[in-house]
C-alpha cells in the first residue's frame, strides 16, 4: 500500500518557529515531524510515500535527501496550494488501482497501521473510507463525529462552537479508489478533503477508534503537550 502525507500547510499558528521551518518539520524534543510518521509507516510495510511541499520546500527535500527513507519518498512541489483533496487528484496515478492511506503530516500520531488496514479491506459493501478518530480534549478546534452504533460516520461537526461530544476525526483516511472517482467530478483541482469530500461520503466512513495515541500539532499549546507526551509516545510504539 501506498500512502500521501499532506505536508504542505503553512503553520502560521506556529509562528514565529515556521516562519524558518516548515511545519512538517517543526521538531519534538528535537526530532522532526515527519521523522516520525516515515518511520512508523515504513516500518509497517507501506510501500512508499509521497510527501507534498510548499512552504520552505527546500528545507523539506534537503531533510528526505538526507533520511535513510530517501529511496521510498516522492516529493511534489506545489506552487500554488491545491487543497487537501486537490494534492490527492493530482497525484491519483501514484496510488492508482488499490486503496491508499492519506494523513494530514502535522499530527503526532501513532497507530497499528496493519490492523488499520485490515480493518479497512474488511469493511462491509458500500464504506469508501475508513477514517482514524480520537478521544480530543479540545473538541471546538477538531472535526467532533457523529457515530452510529456500527461505527459508521453520520454527522461531522467541524469546530462547531458546542460539539456533540469528544470523538473527533484523526486526519488519517484509508480511501477507495471511489474517492478518486468523486473527485474526478468535481472537475476543479483545489478542492478541500474537509469541507468538500467528507460531507460526500456520510454513511460510508467508517471509523477506526483503535489509535494509541494522537495529538494535532497546529499551535504552541499541543506543541508542548506533544513533547511532554513523547516519553508515552516512546512506550507505547517503542520509538526512540
Amino acid at each position: 500500500m501506498k500512502a500521501i502525507l499532506l505536508a504542505a500547510g503553512l503553520g502560521t499558528r506556529l509562528r514565529p518557529i515556521t516562519d524558518t521551518v516548515p511545519k512538517c518539520l517543526v521538531p519534538i524534543n528535537g526530532r522532526p515531524l515527519l521523522d516520525f510518521w516515515l518511520e512508523m509507516l515504513f516500518s509497517q510495510g507501506v510501500e512508499q510515500v509521497l510527501v507534498n511541499t510548499h512552504h520552505l520546500h527546500e528545507a523539506v527535500v534537503e531533510f528526505v535527501n538526507r533520511s535513510r527513507w530517501r529511496d521510498r519518498v516522492v516529493l511534489v512541489h506545489e506552487t500554488d496550494l491545491l487543497g487537501t483533496g486537490g494534492t490527492v487528484l493530482q497525484n491519483r496515478d501514484f496510488v492508482a488501482g488499490e486503496s491508499f492511506l492519506v494523513a494530514h503530516a502535522d499530527n503526532l500520531t501513532c497507530f497499528d497501521f496493519v490492523a488499520f488496514r485490515d480493518h479497512h479491506e474488511n469493511r462491509r459493501a458500500g464504506i469508501e473510507i475508513t477514517m482514524i478518530s480520537f478521544t480530543t480534549d479540545s473538541p471546538k478546534t477538531c472535526g467532533v463525529l457523529e457515530l452510529d452504533d456500527q461505527g459508521i460516520v453520520r454527522r461531522i461537526h467541524e469546530k462547531a462552537e458546542n460539539p456533540p461530544g469528544n470523538t473527533a476525526n484523526g486526519a488519517v483516511y484509508l480511501f477507495s479508489q471511489k474517492v478518486i472517482d468523486f473527485m474526478v467530478g468535481l472537475g476543479k483541482p483545489v478542492i478541500d478533503l474537509s469541507t468538500e469530500v467528507l460531507p460526500a461520503f456520510l454513511g460510508r466512513i467508517q471509523a477506526y477508534q483503535r489509535v494509541l495515541y494522537l495529538r494535532d500539532m497546529g499551535s504552541p499549546e499541543n506543541l508542548g503537550r506533544a513533547e511532554r507526551d513523547l516519553e508515552v509516545y516512546r512506550r507505547v510504539f517503542g520509538q526512540n
